[in-house]
């Protein structure tokens, strides 16, 4: 059964005609499992990923907010994950971990290029992120997206309960909800978008953007990091749909749809527990020693991508040091830069630039034993990041565009003495919670060097005034009471 949801006068239906040279054998790649799972958890990966071990390969569960939120939850009734494994090809047969049934979903070579490279990270990715690059509208990548989320939405449609629940998670899988509702009318449906929505006059300019719209309001609530990206896709859908009524009391297709923002958060009493053991604290020493005792250390923490704004920040690092405002002898730079989208050529051309821009800056102001920029192309664990944070007396978080920023909220979780700065951008999901940072416009050079300067400079009494109100806020918001506050209100009964 296709789901008619209309695209410029044409179908999704019509665009998924069989066509020899594309056919896909479905039976083939999504699970077959009974309708035994009261919750289904639907996300472009699964909560694991393979290791190697001395008896073979293994599944561990994947470090992230969202799998820590969802597993206690999951794991009180009988629950479902779907997911990619993250290789192309066959998927792994459906297995238990963590007594959670994990539905490996496959993705062919031409899929892991279209659906998810092409369409997803080449046309979704940059214009969700304010077309901080140029989206590519590439009609061939269209069709893969459509078929990859049929094949999500059949898989949760075989694994839910009758009268079960259904969440949906990010960009990837933005048609699931309005086809698995096609498929499974009985279930409750939530979808929540992790990146930012885009403003009306970006989103617009997606061929595909109907589809998009009704695809998200298959769900019975559509959840967003901030209440400016829930606005927007509120009046877009008014725009382009048939939504109607206020917006505590919005109909589509005569049902009701709750549009609201949920912001995301961390585990922030893990992070606290790891900040103050003893070996944190050993290995928070050791670095500052490794740097220099008498430096101050200024801390980045990024995913090798365009929105973070990393060459914008290592730029305005540079300024100080021209000024004369800042030395290698008085502060160090940390930049870790966790890889991402290696195989992509404007990724790979991003990782040149950064180490071209690292190697010029000490190049420029290195002296013997004093670097002023340490960088790190790699993960690295969550103790010796965390020992990371510890060791830092400012921490930079100022990315051109990003849903909410959990680097943020990690670094004021270990800050239990209530020590240390945070610079954030403004443009960041976390800028509307924790508001006793510096806030700062990433895009300005000269105003991000001045409030890295103001960061370095600011009073002891003040940064715990500071820190202290950020810990309060993320101690009272955390990732649980997120999930909680979003499944919540898709079923009040859930609890």
């Amino acid at each position: 059964m296709t789901t008619p949801v209309s695209t410029r006068g044409e179908t999704i239906e019509r665009c998924e005609r069989n066509d020899p040279s594309t056919a896909i054998n479905e039976s083939a790649l999504v699970p077959s499992t009974s309708r035994t799972s009261d919750i289904v958890i639907v996300s472009n990966r699964l909560p694991v990923h393979r290791v190697n071990t001395s008896t073979g390969d293994a599944w561990e569960t994947s470090p992230g907010g969202l799998v820590s939120a969802l597993t206690p939850i999951l794991q009180k009734r009988p629950s479902s994950w779907i997911g990619w494994a993250g290789n192309a090809g066959d998927a792994p047969t459906p297995f238990k971990h963590d007594r959670i049934t994990n539905l490996p979903v496959a993705l062919s070579a031409d899929e892991v290029e279209d659906f998810y490279e092409g369409f997803s990270n080449r046309t979704l990715w940059p214009l969700y992120h304010d077309a901080v690059r140029t989206p590519e509208y590439r009609r061939r990548w269209w069709k893969p997206y459509v078929q990859v989320n049929r094949r999500f939405a059949q898989a949760a449609a075989n694994a839910a309960a009758e009268g079960g629940i259904v969440w949906v998670h990010d960009y990837h899988l933005q048609l699931v909800p309005s086809m698995l509702r096609e498929l499974r009318p009985d279930l409750r449906l939530g979808f929540f978008l992790h990146i930012p929505f885009p403003p009306r006059e970006l989103f617009m300019q997606l061929p595909w953007r109907e589809s998009i719209l009704e695809g998200l309001l298959g769900a019975d609530v559509v959840g967003f990091q901030t209440s400016e990206g829930a606005q927007n896709f509120v009046h877009l859908t008014r725009r382009y749909t048939s939504l109607s009524g206020r917006r505590d009391a919005l109909q589509y297709r005569g049902r009701h749809v709750r549009i609201d923002a949920f912001p995301v958060s961390i585990d922030t009493q893990k992070y606290e527990s790891l900040a103050t053991t003893a070996e944190t604290q050993r290995r928070a020493e050791r670095y500052r020693s490794r740097l220099g005792k008498s430096r101050r250390i200024i801390l980045g923490v990024d995913r090798l991508d365009y929105t973070k704004g990393i060459d914008i920040r290592l730029r305005a690092y540079q300024d100080l040091l021209r000024s004369g405002r800042a030395s290698p002898n008085e502060v160090a730079l940390v930049q870790v830069c966790v890889p991402s989208r290696e195989r992509v050529q404007e990724y790979k051309e991003l990782k040149s630039h950064i180490e071209r821009l690292v190697g010029e800056i000490n190049g420029e102001f290195g002296e013997l034993g004093k670097t002023p920029i340490h960088y790190l192309h790699r993960s690295l664990p969550i103790d010796e990041l965390v020992a990371l944070y510890r060791a830092a007396d400012v921490m930079l978080v100022t990315p051109l565009r990003d849903g909410m920023n959990l680097v943020a909220k990690e670094y004021v979780a270990t800050r239990f003495d209530n020590t240390g700065v945070l610079v954030l951008s403004e443009f960041t999901g976390s800028a509307k919670e924790l508001k006793s940072a510096l806030l700062v416009n990433p895009h300005d050079i000269d105003r991000l060097a001045d409030t890295i300067r103001s960061a370095l400079d600011q009073p002891a009494d003040e940064q715990s005034t500071r820190m202290a109100s950020l810990r309060r806020h993320i101690r009272r918001f955390d990732v649980y009471h997120w999930a909680e506050a979003f499944l919540l209100t898709l079923n009040d009964d859930l609890y």
